[in-house]
């Protein structure tokens, strides 16, 4: 999918949406996120700079963090493609791509002067894949508390809001 995209600019980052606690305790731990303290589900956006989404992943449970879904996905990127992403993707590196991402202050440490400037420049640009996630959640339907039951309609509901924005786009040009 990501061969057919005429830049070599992506961006990528997760997204969590909040549902119902499961009646399972098993589940609940498995859907609960720490990051939110709620109960949710993650997807992984693949962004073209000019906002266009090309790669949806899977739903998954809102304990996963964005790296291991990124490395369970497999993501093949074109050689000499850059992918700017956030600092949830500490290690992760596809082959044959520039990685732009800001650094991650150190534990009991500090970051340089230097490396805070950086840090703003890369986060000035990466601010496109945040606007972009908001576009798709213009869709209320992923921002309010998830309550449909039905099996596989979480995904769809997701795949749904990215063709919207994709179309919006379009229109926009």
């Amino acid at each position: 999918v990501l061969s057919k995209c005429p830049s070599l600019e992506f961006m990528i980052d997760g997204t969590e949406r909040r549902i119902n606690r499961p009646k399972d305790p098993d589940k609940q731990k498995e859907y609960y996120s720490g990051k939110k303290k709620t109960h949710s589900v993650t997807n992984v956006i693949i962004n073209e700079r000019k906002g266009k989404v090309v790669y949806l992943s899977g739903t998954y449970e809102g304990k996963k963090q964005d790296k291991k879904i990124a490395d369970e996905e497999d993501y093949q990127f074109p050689k000499g493609s850059t992918l700017l992403q956030d600092t949830g993707f500490q290690g992760y590196h596809p082959e044959g791509v520039t990685i732009v991402q800001p650094k991650k202050k150190p534990r009991n440490g500090e970051l340089t002067e230097v490396e805070k400037v950086i840090n703003r420049g890369i986060s000035s640009l990466r601010v496109e894949v945040e606007h972009h996630i908001g576009g798709i959640k213009r869709c209320q339907i992923l921002v309010q508390k998830f309550r449909n039951r039905v099996e596989g309609f979480v995904d769809d509901v997701m795949e749904t809001a990215c063709g919207l924005h994709n179309f919006r786009l379009e229109l926009r040009r």
